[in-house]
């Protein structure tokens, strides 16, 4: 079908626009949050180091996601995904307390915490869309979600540092906060028949590892999620990297970092925006290969000191990382027995 038509009947859904417009709404409130936190922790210390660790205790977190993914399994998505929005909002709220200097490793249980609730949300997110969902409109719905996510990348950062220089570090943690009860709010209003899960009885290693296990097993699905671990991994290097085509290519000061992140930030939402009809037309797998040689055809072009070819370079960057991710995301989400989806 039409990728319009798919999208239209993806939103006449009710259950679908509630839970979509939900979890958007949270994604708004992480963006504003994530980047007050080590705004907070720089104005409180001074230290650059000290802010970062406050996104080192956050990916710290979320290699614990294969434990999530346990919970996730057993128990019903939706519920998990409501617990799980409840208990972000009241740890947000937790920073209220933080008044001086002595209090910042207040902020990194938080950022820690963030990133465990962070493991629930987005394993039961994924395994509810495919319960509530038909087949055929999962790439629609992870694309929805990618383009929100990516668009909120341009807009929450700037409204979080806005709002944490005009109020400070506690009106963001009650804008984020609001964000997950609203979300909590729309989840209450979808309605999903889920199964009840009954105990595998299988060892506690074997019920983590099964996930891993069932990917493995399954050629395609081991081939991408080898092929866009690898590729993220080295997409990680971008960031410290793009100081140095900042300074050292365009020679630049490091705040132009900044607008070469905008102009990547909107290759992503069009990627994003893109990604439903391009995986419609190709299908998944092809998808993941077109993304993986985008990816490398933008950091070649970063290599150059002319900035409108770095700036080409950043919005193919932009571009290659929802259709990757989505076809992805879609393609696991396909070939994945429900009781493993978490």
């Amino acid at each position: 079908s039409r990728p319009d038509l798919a999208m239209r009947r993806l939103f006449a859904d009710r259950n679908a626009r509630w839970y979509l417009s939900g979890q958007m709404l949270s994604l708004f409130g992480d963006t504003s949050m994530f980047l007050a936190m080590g705004i907070w922790v720089k104005e409180l210390t001074g230290s650059s180091a000290q802010a970062g660790l406050t996104f080192f205790f956050f990916a710290a977190a979320t290699t614990l996601a294969p434990f999530a993914g346990v919970v996730v399994d057993r128990l019903p998505r939706r519920a998990v995904l409501i617990w799980s929005n409840l208990a972000s909002a009241a740890v947000v709220l937790a920073l209220l307390d933080v008044h001086g200097r002595h209090q910042v490793w207040l902020i990194w249980v938080v950022a820690f915490l963030y990133g465990l609730g962070s493991n629930f949300l987005s394993a039961a997110q994924s395994a509810l869309l495919v319960t509530m969902l038909p087949d055929d409109q999962l790439v629609e719905a992870n694309s929805v979600l990618r383009t929100a996510r990516e668009g909120f990348r341009l807009v929450g950062p700037l409204v979080g540092a806005g709002l944490f220089a005009a109020l400070g570090g506690g009106a963001v943690a009650i804008l984020d906060a609001a964000t997950f009860v609203l979300a909590t709010g729309t989840l209450v209003m979808v309605k999903v028949d889920e199964r009840r899960r009954e105990p595998t009885g299988e060892a506690w290693w074997a019920e983590v590892s099964a996930g891993a296990r069932h990917l493995w097993s399954v050629v395609v699905l081991r081939q991408v999620a080898v092929t866009v671990a690898v590729a993220c991994l080295v997409v990680g290097f971008l960031e410290p990297v793009s100081f140095a085509v900042v300074g050292q290519g365009l020679h630049r000061k490091a705040t132009f970092l900044g607008i070469l992140i905008s102009v990547q930030g909107i290759g992503a939402v069009a990627g994003g925006v893109t990604s439903s009809a391009i995986i419609r037309r190709l299908r998944e797998g092809p998808v993941v290969g077109i993304g993986l040689v985008l990816i490398a055809i933008g950091s070649a072009l970063f290599t150059a000191s002319n900035m409108i070819v770095v700036f080409a370079g950043a919005i193919v960057l932009g571009v290659s990382l929802p259709w990757l991710i989505v076809a992805a995301n879609t393609l696991m989400q396909r070939g994945t027995p429900t009781e493993l989806q978490g």
